[in-house]
């Protein structure tokens, strides 16, 4: 065994890792900000999408609640794990979505208050007309789930597209 010394040149990996530091405390980790947020946008227009080619609602507070600033949406942004949470408060959308009985367990019927326009029903506190409700089973319209689906393949190729173009900008 002969003593020749080995060398190992690291200044390609120096470059490297400041390249990478750099980025990610600058303009790299804003533009990542940014690409997250907007996809959380993309994400419930087609929840939105997927409640109108549905037909679930005959009142906009529902699709309306998938939009960032309404006041029954869910927006939550934290920058340094880059989570991005975005959803609804509107306490009936998970019936909507995952199906539901129209009556509680063991009741066979209840009166609803209201009025009929046309054959749409209205709901109105107090009314003295209205409509019995039968114990039924009411098939949810899975929009949330369809949304995701579709999101998934738009992510993925979102993520590529955008990983390509970083990779090209900030690590040449």
């Amino acid at each position: 065994m002969s003593n020749k010394m080995f060398e190992f040149d690291t200044r390609d990996f120096d470059r490297y890792f400041k390249l990478i530091s750099k980025a990610a405390h600058g303009e790299f980790k804003k533009q990542i900000a940014l690409w997250f947020e907007a996809s959380g946008f993309e994400f419930l227009r087609v929840v939105q999408d997927e409640i109108i080619r549905r037909k679930v609602v005959n009142t906009r507070l529902l699709l309306n609640s998938f939009e960032k600033g309404e006041k029954h949406n869910v927006w939550k942004v934290s920058d340094g794990g880059l989570t991005l949470e975005v959803g609804t408060n509107v306490s009936y959308a998970a019936y909507v979505n995952d199906g539901h009985w129209t009556n509680k367990k063991g009741q066979k019927s209840r009166f609803v208050p209201g009025v009929w326009r046309g054959d749409n029903f209205e709901y109105v506190r107090g009314a003295k007309t209205g409509m019995v409700l039968k114990q039924k089973w009411v098939e949810g319209a899975h929009y949330w789930e369809a949304a995701i689906r579709i999101f998934e393949r738009i992510f993925k190729t979102s993520v590529e597209k955008k990983m390509a173009e970083w990779r090209d900008k900030y690590f040449k």
